[in-house]
């Protein structure tokens, strides 16, 4: 099982994990700086075409260097055409010893306001995903990951931390509910954009 790693500076966000993943003993949410925890993995929110040069990817390229940028972009390109859609994610190599890989999990496209979207849930599943099918060495067993979608993107605390506990129970936890038929899709759409 992955343990999820929530940590921010933001603390209504973190007050909002912690009432939405309250019971969940593999999830850990603290507040303070994401680099004095290690893990893994890092979850980079970035945009769809790998540019890490603002936000808590700024900072991710300031501590890992800028020639990651520069990989994952290559991969991005060579692998999807140029472009990471929202809801898809890669892993990289960090070359840092305390977090060893970066899992790119866009929650945007571009800088926009993705207050109303679904996109921190896609987000957060497409990162699970990818660090669940990670086959590289070390294994991904710990994933480290930042508010998604609520700097840039706008989306209020309470709505990211719940889709983000939805993801997580979805994917590592194995609470998939089936949707039957477009009468659930747009059934848990409205749930998460609520």
């Amino acid at each position: 099982m992955i343990t999820l790693k929530l940590r921010d500076k933001h603390e209504p966000l973190v007050h909002a994990w912690g009432r939405s993943f309250a019971g969940i003993d593999e999830v850990e949410v603290s507040c303070g700086d994401i680099f004095e925890v290690t893990a893994d993995a890092i979850v980079s929110p970035a945009n769809s075409f790998g540019f890490m040069d603002g936000g808590i990817d700024l900072v991710y390229s300031l501590r890992f260097g800028w020639d990651m940028e520069a990989r994952l972009r290559a991969r991005i390109d060579a692998e999807l055409g140029g472009e990471l859609p929202v809801g898809m994610a890669l892993i990289v190599e960090t070359g840092d010893a305390a977090i060893p890989w970066l899992i790119s999990a866009p929650t945007m496209r571009v800088p926009m306001d993705v207050a109303g979207t679904a996109n921190a849930y896609l987000a957060l599943r497409a990162a699970l995903r990818a660090a669940m099918a990670h086959a590289g060495d070390p294994p991904i067993r710990s994933v480290l990951c930042p508010g998604l979608g609520t700097l840039c993107g706008q989306m209020p605390d309470e709505r990211a931390a719940r889709q983000m506990s939805i993801a997580y129970q979805e994917v590592v936890m194995g609470f998939d509910e089936r949707l039957g038929g477009l009468a659930g899709a747009v059934r848990r759409h409205m749930e998460l954009v609520r």
